[in-house]
């Protein structure tokens, strides 16, 4: 690589930080991790008790939205249950800043919200039916359901079709994949480990499916495409210099 190329070309912490949230460019991310960051901040200083109160006021339960239906939706995607704030930081640059960047900040929150909102709906009302009639046990109304993961994988979804062709069925099936491992990591075979995995698998399909006609109408299909190695011909010791200029 010429001498010229290399010092042109930015380093790789520096190539790292643009992909970042940042309050400019990605203002939705960033300032969602600001608030998931405040919110961990805050169970750590309430201590156990008192984080424990707050979170489950805030979980959508079948308790909570059969009172509070609205109040319980807003709420339990305003908190993470442990403290891997960083790791929330990391997913939310692969996949929800990069649609943000796209899309800008409204349209980023409708995906987010219309995973949050659908995914918990469509699991959380057979369970409420369940307990109406009394195929579940009462103490299922109150389990703890907080947390942005339905979101985070309804804007993961959504960025498959804005992927190039060759890239799509690997990041569908890396994005399976992470929804299985996320079940068996999670006490598999209880209810709510199923109802949460149904959840993250309608998320990331109403991103895949429910938002591409809207992808498409906007022109963005297809559109996030990784650059490709471009090989150079060596030039021949023993050719002349014109045909070195014209390569």
């Amino acid at each position: 690589m010429p001498e010229d190329t290399k010092a042109r070309r930015p380093h790789w912490t520096t190539r790292a930080a643009v992909l970042l949230p940042s309050p400019t460019a990605t203002p939705f991310t960033f300032w969602y991790l600001a608030v998931l960051l405040a919110t961990t901040i805050l169970q750590r200083v309430v201590g156990e008790s008192v984080s424990a109160k707050l979170l489950a006021g805030a979980s959508t339960d079948a308790h909570n939205l059969w009172h509070r239906p609205v109040a319980s939706l807003v709420s339990s995607a305003l908190w993470i249950e442990n403290s891997g704030w960083l790791v929330y930081v990391l997913i939310f640059a692969l996949a929800v800043a990069p649609l943000e960047r796209r899309v800008g900040p409204g349209w980023t929150f409708g995906v987010f919200a219309s995973g949050h909102v659908l995914a918990t709906l469509a699991t959380e009302l057979p369970v409420m039916v369940a307990l109406r009639h009394g195929w579940l046990p009462a103490e299922d109304a109150h389990w703890l359901d907080i947390g942005v993961s339905y979101g985070f994988f309804a804007t993961a979804g959504a960025m498959v079709p804005v992927l190039e062709k060759r890239l799509r069925l690997p990041a569908v099936v890396l994005l399976e994949l992470v929804i299985g491992v996320i079940y068996l990591f999670d006490q598999p075979g209880s209810l709510l480990s199923v109802v949460t995995v149904a959840g993250h698998a309608i998320a990331a399909h109403i991103g895949m499916l429910a938002w591409l006609p809207w992808l498409r109408r906007r022109g963005l299909v297809g559109t996030l495409r990784l650059p490709r190695r471009v090989k150079s011909d060596p030039v021949r010791p023993d050719a002349p210099l014109a045909d070195s200029i014209s390569q």
